[in-house]
């Protein structure tokens, strides 16, 4: 049974719907965890999968970064992989490296370790999400998931990948297994998806961590269909985001898969992103990660340009143009969150 407990919508379901918005929400790709001492706390001992299959864990890191900055949103707390484990993938995450999974995708019959996601191999997804929605009120909460080809990415390289030679060996080599690995990923993605959604999640962002190393017209052929089956499975409940690193010029495509939203990572300005995706589109992002590390005279002209580009966009949520690094410091977050609330038009 899906939750509904807004009478009004939330900033951040007005943005994605393009709808008028006296200011752009704030959140931070990975708020939740990395560079706050409370997390690190709390997460003292305890492996990654571990955590993110507690739900008292989950609940408490995930509302973490919404006391502290007072963000317009929370990001559910979650690993690109934990569905991935939850179907039976032999997959850990080791510090330092990322997911490696210990058989690698590179056959057809590997596709019979692949089953179907169902919401009871994750019932401490669903036990989450209620308690997040109960604990949030009228903070709206971001559900996630991987997108099918970095999912694939990730299995058919054994980890993560500069190059991903033999991701890119199968796609072009084998197209039909490719096609057939990502439709059972697209299955996987967006009923982890759904799961969020039902129990109670606001929007949904469908993260792409590598799909900025292929070309247009590869991503066009061999990744938008499966992206846009996984984003149809929550889109007609929510609003969604889709998000991926180097993406400039495949923007469009991806908000052809079906988001609601795009999101932009810091190569590229929020203007110029706006004039390639046209009007369908609200736009997130993108303040470069990196430039937090600057005094704070340059990071505060650089969130007031963001959200003056912004506001030629047909809706704006402002974010980071990629993930909360590790050594930042939370205090100057906080003051980008009070800055961007400040700039009320």
């Amino acid at each position: 049974m899906t939750v509904h407990r807004e009478t009004q919508p939330s900033l951040l379901v007005q943005a994605a719907r393009r709808e008028p918005t006296s200011r752009p929400p704030v959140w931070f790709m990975r708020q939740a965890g990395r560079s706050l001492p409370e997390y690190r706390e709390i997460r003292a001992g305890t492996g990654m999968l571990e955590a993110c299959r507690t739900p008292d864990l989950v609940t408490e890191i995930t509302l973490q970064p919404v006391r502290r900055h007072h963000v317009d949103a929370a990001i559910f707390f979650s690993d690109i992989v934990v569905p991935l484990a939850a179907v039976g993938i032999d997959v850990e995450l080791v510090a330092g490296v990322g997911p490696v999974v210990a058989e690698p995708f590179r056959t057809r019959a590997d596709l019979n370790r692949l089953p179907e996601l169902t919401p009871d191999a994750v019932p401490y997804i669903t036990e989450a999400v209620r308690q997040l929605v109960a604990a949030l009120g009228d903070t709206p909460l971001i559900g996630f998931a991987g997108a099918p080809f970095t999912l694939a990415s990730y299995l058919v390289e054994g980890g993560p990948s500069r190059h991903h030679e033999h991701t890119k060996a199968l796609m072009y080599g084998d197209p039909q297994l490719w096609h057939d690995l990502c439709a059972r990923l697209a299955q996987i993605s967006g009923a982890f998806l759904q799961v969020q959604v039902e129990a109670g999640a606001s929007a949904v962002q469908l993260f792409d961590s590598w799909v900025g190393a292929l070309p247009l017209s590869t991503y066009q052929a061999q990744v938008q269909e499966h992206s846009a089956v996984a984003l149809a499975m929550v889109r007609e409940q929510v609003p969604t985001i889709h998000f991926g690193v180097g993406t400039a010029e495949l923007l469009r495509a991806m908000g052809d898969a079906g988001a609601d939203v795009v999101g932009v990572d810091y190569r590229l300005s929020l203007t110029e992103a706006t004039r390639r995706l046209g009007p369908r589109y609200a736009v997130q992002g993108n303040l470069d990660p990196a430039l937090l590390f600057a005094p704070w005279e340059v990071v505060e002209r650089e969130v007031r340009r963001i959200v003056t580009e912004g506001r030629t966009a047909p809706g704006h949520i402002f974010n980071l143009g990629h993930g909360v690094l590790p050594s930042t410091d939370p205090d100057v977050l906080t003051r980008v969150v009070e800055l961007v609330r400040s700039l009320d038009t």
